[in-house]
């Protein structure tokens, strides 16, 4: 067990970071144990992953959450960030110290197309991989129409800030791409489906102008 003061003295680093950094780590989930007068050590039995970044791996990562802080989605945002602060519990004081100031140096702004926000990406990533039914209501643009579907995800793929789905659709009986701002209700069944064996780059090769499907 070791004091604020003595890990400081370790790290070479301010008692302030020790602080900071401890925070963080209970943030993350880690079981940091506090005894008064004593210190800080992790709970018996528990060690950290031997996981180290370098400054340059920092910085992409801090940009990364940048730009994923420009997408409309707020179930991949929450996943994103919770993601970040358990990455972050692992840098070192020193790269941690460096990728906070880079942090206040970068700005992306944004593209200024339509602002539709949605909250599905984190659902629909999970059934691509489970290969889950998904049924959802849709409306395309300028279409007061709203349509139910019953889909089979396939693949995502972002443009101009928007993330599409691709999935074969049962009311249309081949594959379509939906924006998944548009996607108003979805509910993911726990039936599945059989593995199409679908490639993202043979759909591209064969619908050139995904635009005109069923966005």
């Amino acid at each position: 067990m070791l004091t604020a003061t003595e890990l400081s003295e370790k790290f070479d680093v301010s008692v302030r970071t020790i602080y900071r950094d401890v925070r963080k780590l209970e943030e993350s989930g880690v079981p940091v144990i506090t005894i008064d007068g004593k210190g800080y050590t992790l709970m018996e039995g528990y060690t950290v992953a031997p996981v180290q970044f370098t400054e340059a791996q920092a910085n992409a990562l801090i940009t990364a959450q940048l730009l994923v802080d420009q997408v409309e989605d707020e179930s991949f945002k929450e996943h994103f960030g919770e993601a970040m602060t358990k990455i972050k519990s692992v840098f070192k004081s020193s790269v941690l110290e460096k990728s906070e100031l880079l942090s206040d140096k970068i700005h992306v702004f944004s593209g200024g197309f339509e602002k539709l926000e949605s909250n599905a990406l984190s659902e629909m990533q999970l059934a691509i991989t489970n290969f889950n039914f998904v049924e959802i209501n849709y409306q395309k643009a300028n279409d007061p129409e709203v349509s139910f579907r019953k889909i089979e995800p396939c693949a995502i793929y972002s443009t101009r800030n928007k993330w599409v789905l691709i999935a074969w659709c049962h009311l249309r009986k081949d594959y379509r791409a939906f924006r998944i701002d548009r996607i108003l209700h979805f509910k993911v069944l726990r039936e599945q489906f059989e593995d199409r064996k679908f490639k993202i780059q043979e759909y591209f090769y064969a619908y050139p102008r995904p635009s005109s499907s069923d966005k």
